[in-house]
């Protein structure tokens, strides 16, 4: 272990012309700048800059001269305008060598697939010296470990299925093994509740944290409370974290879907479904069948999803789920009546336990005084239990949809739970 100060600076910086000009988003930055919260880091900059050698290097410069760890990503391809290693090892004062282990995994990997290797590739295997290599089993390009005078610097490829990999099977480690301490985070998500309402019924503890700490996430339709602790070691981390994590699920009781990083609401839904042998059938108009989408997200989702039908048009509404032409023209296709009818017309022809419609305005355009862009109504019907609610939505047409369907998918497991609570219930009282 590398002994270092325990609050320990990271920064990021990204690399890529592509990036300034907007035509891939930046994808990496976030998900480096939450593995690096979750390892204890504090980031304070991140960074983006274009292949150009010159202003590589001068922000390489600039960021050691307030982080301990720069973790760079992209630009270390076989062209001409991948220059990251050659910049970073230039200001480390590195001369780049050939490594004889990356010559051959180039030169293998080539000959696997069968194609012909240009004498540009070669440039992936010459490395700073004195450096640690890491090994890109879904790439050509291998990542780069330089340390000097308690400065590391760490080079990953770009494409994000070659560098989440690279950061969690060696990068990660790496990092972990700099410090003396452990730290050791859990996730509490929660759906149902807004950001500020969740803030305000934690603001007591985040005001009072030392160790653990607790930090929120706003999510579209979630909010996440990650709760951190250092320790001496991971059970003792654990150990901090425990009393924490359940004050937050007293406080939060049924709103409360995970405690779980992998677990997500899809798949919270997708378990309740499966632990009561229910079936799942969607009826969407505004979101065009983006909540069935979600659910086929969650690996053997088959076993409860029985299918989903997109009802754009009143004619749609009517032809496939019965919904008689009178009550659209009283109440208009955006309402909570036509919302209603969709769950129930559903269920009748599909027999699905469960059933959603979800009818709105998304936008730009279609709203009224009356029926603003954004109003959505969603009915979740649970073994002919009908509830519906009305939401506004704010945002962008994209925006409003992606709420409706977190919203969606946090009614349907509100209406599950309180279906069989009172199930329950009733049968305690009898």
């Amino acid at each position: 272990m590398i002994g270092v100060d325990e609050n320990m600076v990271v920064e990021l910086i990204s690399v890529g012309t592509e990036i300034l000009l907007g035509n891939i988003v930046n994808t990496n930055a976030a998900y480096l700048a939450e593995q690096c919260a979750g390892l204890g880091l504090s980031c304070y900059y991140q960074d983006v800059v274009g292949d150009n050698e010159e202003r590589l290097c001068e922000t390489i410069r600039t960021a050691l001269s307030r982080a301990d760890i720069l973790l760079l990503s992209g630009g270390l391809g076989p062209t001409q305008d991948d220059l990251t290693k050659e910049a970073a090892a230039k200001v480390m004062g590195k001369n780049l060598v050939i490594h004889e282990e990356s010559k051959a995994a180039l030169q293998a990997f080539f000959e696997k697939r069968g194609l012909e290797m240009t004498d540009n590739n070669w440039k992936q295997a010459m490395m700073p010296e004195g450096c640690i290599v890491l090994d890109n089993p879904n790439g050509t390009a291998p990542g780069v470990i330089m340390a000097e005078n308690g400065k590391h610097v760490v080079l990953m490829p770009g494409p994000p299925n070659e560098l989440i990999p690279m950061f969690e099977s060696s990068v990660a480690p790496y990092l972990a093994g700099l410090q003396d301490s452990v730290i050791y985070s859990q996730t509490v998500k929660i759906c149902g509740v807004g950001e500020s309402k969740a803030e305000t019924m934690v603001q007591d503890l985040i005001d009072a944290q030392t160790n653990p700490t607790i930090a929120t996430y706003a999510k579209t339709g979630e909010v996440h409370l990650r709760v951190t602790a250092r320790a001496e070691d991971e059970k003792a981390a654990k150990k901090l974290v425990k009393p924490v994590v359940k004050e937050l699920k007293g406080r939060f009781g049924s709103h409360v879907y995970t405690t779980d990083d992998e677990v997500t609401l899809e798949k919270a839904v997708a378990d309740l479904l499966l632990a009561n042998k229910l079936s799942l059938v969607t009826a969407e108009s505004c979101t065009g069948g983006m909540l069935a989408a979600r659910m086929v997200n969650v690996p053997g989702v088959s076993d409860v999803f029985k299918g989903g039908f997109v009802t754009y048009s009143n004619k749609a509404k009517r032809r496939l789920l019965g919904i008689k032409k009178s009550l659209l023209a009283k109440y208009g296709a955006v309402s909570k009546e036509t919302a209603r009818e969709m769950a129930k017309g559903a269920a009748f022809v599909s027999k699905g336990d469960v059933t959603v419609g979800i009818t709105g305005i998304a936008g730009p355009d279609g709203g009224t005084e009356e029926k603003p862009v954004g109003l959505v109504y969603i009915a979740c019907s649970v073994l002919g239990n009908v509830t519906v609610k009305e939401y506004h939505f704010s945002g962008g047409r994209a925006k409003v949809r992606e709420s409706t369907v977190s919203a969606a998918l946090a009614l349907m497991r509100e209406c599950i739970l309180q279906y069989y609570s009172e199930v329950t219930f009733g049968k305690q009282e009898k």
